[in-house]
């Protein structure tokens, strides 16, 4: 369902307009002939996987970048933001998913930041800080949020600091607010509270753009979704008319069919005891309760749309943040993991879904790149020679079929593909008993992908277990023994191996 413009006269005017706009970047189309129609008095969802163009549309839309095609206007007036302030002049504002202000400042110098009233004659002004402190309030009180606004932006909680950036916005007399992943850091109460506030401005004729993750979240506040896939508009739907199901297909680009009989895969060797047992482990604002095991052998996928919570599970098991609710237990004995180097003493590896930021040293070599989980094991008193790590390093380039001029070749100038190798031979060399991989294949080549995919069957037959988190979801079925599908932070159900990819799908919408 693409959408017409309206036929018949005393039709609503869209507060903001864009047909056509289209974006590429080095000859790749990232938007191809988009459109976007936001109405005043609405909560307008903005849908789509990963690559699909959302930040881009809302890069051009708030003139980060200029549009190569398209028109857009505002108000019924052409409009071509030449930057963000140039936007945020027009009436754009935009809430990131990171708070974008300045925690060393108060919370009435963030909302009036480039803004501060003024007093005292021309050439010799100061700040009025009464005036600006009292504005602040008014502003943040509109928001049911009555907090002292002299106090440093940090000494208040996260959900506070995203309120306080949502009163900046309407500071500036905003006509189009744009929510950039509002909620990823907020528990369901503070959620909650955002809503509330929401549907009093959409009651006030304020047109928002939403962009989320969380199918619930969506048919919560949402009075029409626009859904984009691979940079181009697949259609604009009220939300009423389009189911979780409806939805997802929109997003993925095929039906979901009719969950068949797959010819079951060999189940992994199970131990008595998990070799890893979660049991409600939760972080506030970050993860829902979640029970989890996995034993020796056994590949176990994560499957989920982008936002599910994957990458927070992943994190929490090892060690990257904490968890506050629940309890991990290793070989069925409790543990707590201060820190990363904690999970590795017990066994456990992480390829991160960020290969070139939390992954690689792009600057080091290949051969330092891979030495370098197990020197952290092994610490500075037991420092690994020159030697050491070129054994190291040459056992596993053959091994798994790195492609490099020589292992002491910078990994940067290194493909993708075999960057993430070099990511796999760097844990495999700590010998781990748990490896998780998070997006293990993302950005690289078809061949490369078949390699670690095979790889990781060899490994969980060699009797190590495997967490395997993809955004594809051929290759979580391709590889799992079991399931975990996980939908808005929290676990809704696990299917066993030769589950087909639509059940997956079914399952992440069933009473979204």
């Amino acid at each position: 369902m693409v959408y017409r413009e309206c036929p018949h006269a005393g039709c609503p005017q869209p507060t903001l307009r864009l047909a056509g706009v289209s974006k590429s970047f080095f000859g790749v189309k990232a938007l191809n002939h988009v459109g976007l129609r936001l109405f005043p008095g609405e909560v307008h969802a903005l849908m789509g996987q990963n690559g699909a163009g959302k930040s881009t549309l809302i890069k051009v839309l708030t003139g980060v970048y200029p549009a190569d095609a398209g028109e857009m206007s505002l108000g019924g007036q052409p409009i071509a933001p030449a930057s963000p302030q140039d936007a945020q002049a027009l009436g754009i504002s935009t809430v990131y998913q990171e708070v974008n202000l300045c925690p060393n400042l108060s919370v009435a110098e963030n909302i009036f930041a480039g803004r501060y009233p003024r007093k005292g004659a021309a050439g010799a002004w100061r700040i009025d800080w009464a005036l600006m402190n009292a504005q602040a309030s008014e502003w943040l009180a509109k928001l049911n949020l009555r907090i002292d606004v002299t106090r440093r932006l940090d000494s208040y909680a996260v959900a506070v600091q995203q309120m306080v950036a949502i009163a900046r916005a309407l500071s500036v007399q905003a006509k189009v607010l744009i929510l950039d992943e509002p909620t990823s850091s907020l528990d369901e109460d503070e959620v909650a509270r955002l809503f509330d506030v929401l549907r009093r401005l959409r009651g006030e004729g304020m047109a928002i753009l939403f962009v989320t993750h969380f199918l619930e979240q969506v048919y919560a506040i949402s009075d029409r979704i626009t859904v984009l896939r691979n940079g181009e508009l697949v259609g604009e739907y009220p939300a009423p008319a389009l189911s979780p199901s409806m939805l997802i297909t929109a997003m993925i680009g095929r039906e979901l069919e009719r969950q068949g009989e797959v010819a079951p895969k060999v189940a992994a060797s199970e131990s008595a005891t998990p070799l890893l047992r979660a049991q409600g482990l939760a972080q506030r604002g970050q993860l829902q309760p979640i029970d989890l095991s996995l034993h020796a052998g056994e590949v176990v996928g994560l499957g989920g749309l982008l936002g599910s919570g994957r990458t927070e599970l992943a994190r929490l098991l090892f060690g990257l943040t904490s968890h506050d609710q629940g309890e991990l237990k290793i070989d069925g004995r409790a543990v707590s993991f201060k820190s990363p180097a904690d999970a590795v003493k017990h066994g456990l590896g992480l390829c991160p879904e960020e290969r070139k930021t939390d992954g690689i040293v792009a600057e080091l070599s290949v051969r330092e790149n891979i030495a370098l989980a197990l020197q952290a094991r092994h610490g500075l008193a037991r420092f690994l020679s020159r030697e050491q790590q070129a054994e190291l390093a040459e056992r596993f380039v053959k091994e798994l079929g790195i492609k490099t001029a020589s292992i002491d070749t910078p990994i940067g100038l290194l493909s993708g593909g075999n960057q993430q190798k070099a990511m796999l031979a760097r844990w495999l060399a700590t010998e781990p008993r748990l490896l998780i991989l998070d997006e293990p294949t993302r950005g690289i080549d078809v061949a490369a992908k078949q390699e670690i995919m095979e790889k990781i069957l060899r490994l969980a037959e060699g009797g190590m277990a495997v967490l395997f988190i993809s955004s594809e979801m051929s290759e979580v079925v391709r590889v799992s023994h079991r399931i975990a599908v996980l939908r808005d932070r929290r676990k809704v159900g696990e299917l066993p191996a030769g589950s087909s990819e639509q059940a997956v799908y079914h399952l992440i919408a069933a009473d979204a």
